[in-house]
């Protein structure tokens, strides 16, 4: 007999008036899939695929690894460090005065899963104390396995977990809906935002609050960034007037307030950790680094001064979420974070040292050679961050680059979010 997929969003439905009825056929699937075994039905891949990663990891299925919980300092240095403070009151004002009405928590947590804010139902807060589930514990799939927080991290992407559908067996009573958070200045992951609550009594139509509301509060700090690099400007804008040679100022993160010697650019990315000094940048050469209040003076070297840049490649894909590419050379080191499709895109041209087109790459990634537009869109984007580090016609490493690929342990972790044809049979060994 063919195993039918089981969608949790009509499940979530159908818990509405049956909450017994459709716990007990995802405690069945979730049984059947720890003993190794199978039925007529099977949960939807990404509840399957979380489920093996939490095996793997050895979670205890029945009360999970709670990995203990953050102090009060270590909870405030984080709230410091992050900009999720800036938009907790666009988060509140969307989420709260909901999750309260329903007996529901709205959740923040950061990157690693760790709970931040916490606010909603206090008879429902009550309830999650119990569970482990306060401020300062950790909700990663490492410490308590498939659950909307732990998964939306891994994948990247808003999910729903309802009832059985979590791993570990105390939560089962609880269904949560969860969305990523993404700095819009460099595209970094800053945690996850969440409502969970008891599993009658969810919504099916909160995963689709929870992301837009996620969205609102992106768009809020795409704001704050733009109005920080108008105030960079009118720093910038006198300081290049008076100097000879190409430079440029930009914020923290590369974002460009004005340029002089060259053509304007919108970002030039910076090392991961810029420090004061000479640093060969990928799209520039060697540059000069002189530090600016809210930002960084860049100030390109002239040819005579230029050292070749790139040597090696470390292309590291070992983490969940975290990916990135490091370039050293004479001049020095440069890393950067990736995002999900430039971290496809850099795997594959890894794997094809000779090169691909634009319709070989547009297979790999959406087994459409059609799709040759959005291919050379993020080649675009690529080459402007790695100049000198890749080629065309066709894409691939330049010649003479080394390249060196850091896989994860376990073969089907690799780019857990992706479903390039690629990826998928590099994962699967096909």
């Amino acid at each position: 007999m063919s195993q039918v997929p089981i969608d949790a969003r009509s499940l979530s439905v159908q818990s509405v008036q049956e909450p017994r009825r459709s716990a007990r056929l995802l405690a069945g699937m979730r049984d059947a899939a720890l003993g190794g075994g199978s039925g007529s039905t099977v949960a939807r891949p990404v509840i399957q695929d979380s489920w093996r990663r939490a095996l793997d990891l050895g979670v205890d299925p029945d009360n999970g690894s709670h990995a203990g919980l953050l102090t009060a300092d270590e909870i405030e240095a984080r709230r410091r460090r992050t900009p999720l403070g800036d938009v907790l009151p666009a988060l509140r004002d969307g989420l709260v005065s909901v999750a309260d009405e329903a007996r529901h928590i709205m959740v923040v947590t950061d990157p690693e899963g760790r709970v931040l804010w916490r606010d909603g139902s206090l008879a429902v807060r009550r309830s999650a104390d119990r569970l482990g589930f306060a401020e300062g514990a950790s909700w990663s799939e490492e410490a308590v396995g498939t659950n909307a927080i732990g998964t939306a991290l891994v994948t990247g992407r808003p999910v729903q977990v309802h009832s059985s559908e979590h791993f570990v067996r105390v939560h089962h009573q609880w269904t949560c809906a969860a969305a990523p958070l993404i700095d819009p200045r460099d595209g970094r992951l800053l945690g996850a935002v969440d409502v969970s609550g008891p599993a009658a009594g969810m919504h099916p139509a909160m995963l689709s609050l929870v992301t837009a509301v996620t969205k609102v509060a992106e768009a809020e700090l795409r704001s704050l960034h733009w109005a920080a690099v108008d105030r960079l400007r009118s720093l910038a804008a006198p300081l290049l007037s008076r100097m000879p040679g190409r430079a440029a100022v930009v914020d923290p993160n590369g974002w460009t307030a004005a340029v002089t010697g060259m053509p304007p650019v919108e970002r030039i990315t910076l090392p991961a950790a810029p420090s004061a000094g000479r640093t060969w940048v990928p799209a520039l050469g060697t540059c000069t680094l002189e530090p600016l209040p809210g930002g960084w003076l860049v100030r390109v070297a002239p040819p005579q001064e230029e050292v070749t840049g790139a040597g090696h490649v470390v292309l590291d894909l070992g983490r969940p979420r975290a990916w990135t590419v490091s370039v050293s050379g004479a001049a020095g080191g440069w890393s950067q974070e990736l995002s999900p499709r430039h971290a496809e895109l850099l795997f594959v041209l890894a794997l094809h040292r000779d090169g691909r087109t634009a319709a070989e790459l547009a297979g790999d990634l959406f087994g459409d050679p059609s799709r040759t537009v959005t291919v050379r869109a993020e080649m675009s984007r690529l080459r402007r961050t790695l100049a000198g580090v890749l080629d065309h016609r066709p894409y691939r490493f330049a010649d003479g680059v080394e390249v060196e690929v850091v896989r994860p342990a376990q073969p089907a972790d690799l780019l857990p979010h992706s479903t390039a044809p690629a990826v998928r049979l590099a994962r699967f060994g096909g």
